[in-house]
């Protein structure tokens, strides 16, 4: 990797600033075109995903399933099993080693295998002309892509500033494993890693002012915080938070409810109150790029920004931060860009999975959304334990939703919550880009025994009883 901008000589066709999954997307897109590509790098290379975020997250959530194992088999007869912890300084380090590791092959060893890159280390920001600079260097390039990413929210909260607390990065640098943990918030990074440390040992309770995921179903929210509170994890709907301290050394939390003041103690807090894009350092304004509430880069359908020639892609947009929808964007910015702005952002049938347990998988619309659209909404819901494979696997914790156009029949939404959900959710993905009916889906062959079978279920459940159904039945 080299610095290309030192005397600010070096000219491109397309600059990329940020060095995450939506930059080496962009990058490598352009460059497979033929174009000249700067790509600007600023810190750690590989950007959210790999370093701190799914990698890391969904490793120590694997591991903690070993954890929990022993509890599940209970669910059968005459079976006795044990796990424990003997070294979380270890697991703690595994999952650091995989991350060093992807890191170098997904991305530092990927950049010598296209030619028409060149990385540039340093900090991008515009100038008041609006051009490109690194590091107080021009850098000059026909088009630029904006992504920069996100990074963890930190609430405005009295004595925050003064306080030990983490967010989800550290929490999972964290050798020594805590014995409690509070969890601020109750979004997809909240709702996992509490239980990864709520399986590990530790006492957790998730503070929350909307619940447990609040843009999901609240069928399916509703049932995972029983779940939670099965696995004993508390779960705190306050009104607001009031005012954090150390005491004991340990944090002191104070929550307000209905008017009331309680405090919540912990040996750890976690922030996990969102993310926001990471831009104030980049001189938007200078350039005049516009901006929405939290900073994220307004971008049109053809990932545009206000100036022309410069776009932007991924969770510094501050919509739809996930790193499979960074790299699409990402690659549908490098492909305008060089190419007349001929493609269009589509995230209609856009699957997101949480990877709790039981996991919580969705695409399309909620029920909510649809009303709102001016459908006339139909909806299917199926308890888990009409599922074979729930029954047979002892474990039914969960639902299925799915969500339908009244007049047309055509599948709106689709919403599992179910230990295995998310390898069910491409299958409802692309049944709605397809344009399907309920029963279209209904008619379809599924195999037996599978989760992805109560997809089928639900469907058929629109116009008919599960319960009269035979188990093989089509």
């Amino acid at each position: 990797m080299s610095d290309c901008c030192s005397n600010g000589n070096e000219s491109y066709d397309l600059a990329v600033v940020g060095a995450g999954s939506a930059g080496f997307s962009a990058a490598i897109t352009a460059a497979e075109d033929g174009a000249r590509v700067a790509l600007i790098g600023h810190g750690v290379i590989g950007g959210t995903c790999v370093n701190v975020g799914c990698v890391p997250s969904k490793a120590m959530i694997r591991a903690m399933e070993v954890m929990h194992a022993p509890r599940a088999a209970r669910r059968f007869d005459g079976i006795d099993a044990e796990a424990r912890i003997t070294d979380w300084a270890a697991v703690v380090r595994q999952k650091q080693a995989l991350v060093d590791d992807l890191r170098a092959t997904k991305y530092i060893d990927v950049l010598p295998q296209h030619n028409g890159i060149a990385y540039v280390e340093g900090a991008a920001q515009f100038a008041e002309d609006g051009k490109l600079m690194v590091d107080g260097n021009p850098l000059p390039a026909g088009k630029i892509i904006l992504t920069t990413g996100s990074r963890p929210h930190v609430p405005d909260i009295h004595g925050i500033e003064s306080i030990r607390h983490h967010d989800s990065t550290s929490i999972l640098e964290l050798e020594a494993l805590p014995s409690s943990v509070i969890v601020m918030g109750g979004g997809y990074i909240g709702v996992e890693l509490a239980q990864v440390f709520a399986r590990a040992g530790a006492r957790v309770t998730i503070v929350t002012r909307r619940g447990l995921l609040p843009e999901a179903e609240p069928e399916i929210g509703e049932a995972l915080t029983r779940a939670f509170e099965d696995e004993g994890i508390a779960v705190r709907t306050v009104t607001s938070y009031s005012r954090v301290a150390q005491k004991d050394g340990g944090i002191a939390l104070t929550v307000v409810t209905d008017g009331n003041e309680e405090i919540v103690k912990a040996e750890e807090l976690l922030l996990a109150t969102g993310r926001v894009p990471n831009t104030e350092s980049l001189s938007l304004a200078r350039a005049g790029i516009e901006t929405c509430a939290r900073g994220g880069i307004k971008v049109d359908d053809r990932m545009r920004t206000s100036r022309a020639g410069v776009y932007a892609a991924g969770d510094v947009t501050g919509r739809d931060q996930f790193v499979y929808m960074a790299a699409y964007g990402a690659k549908l910015a490098a492909k305008n860009a060089m190419n007349s702005d001929s493609l269009v952002y589509d995230n209609s049938a856009m699957p997101a999975v949480v990877f709790s347990d039981p996991q919580v998988a969705s695409v399309g619309l909620t029920e909510a959304a649809a009303k709102a659209a001016g459908h006339d909404v139909r909806t299917s819901v199926l308890p888990l334990d009409a599922v074979p494979r729930a029954l047979a696997a002892r474990d039914t914790r969960g639902l299925i939703k799915l969500i339908a156009d009244g007049a047309t029949k055509r599948l709106l939404g689709a919403h599992i919550l179910a230990p295995e959900g998310a390898d069910s959710i491409q299958t409802a993905s692309m049944a709605l880009k397809a344009g399907m009916t309920y029963e279209d889906l209904g008619a379809m062959i599924f195999p037996y025994l599978t989760t992805v079978e109560g997809l089928k279920l639900t469907a058929q459940t629109f116009d008919k009883d599960v319960a009269a159904l035979s188990c093989c039945a089509g």
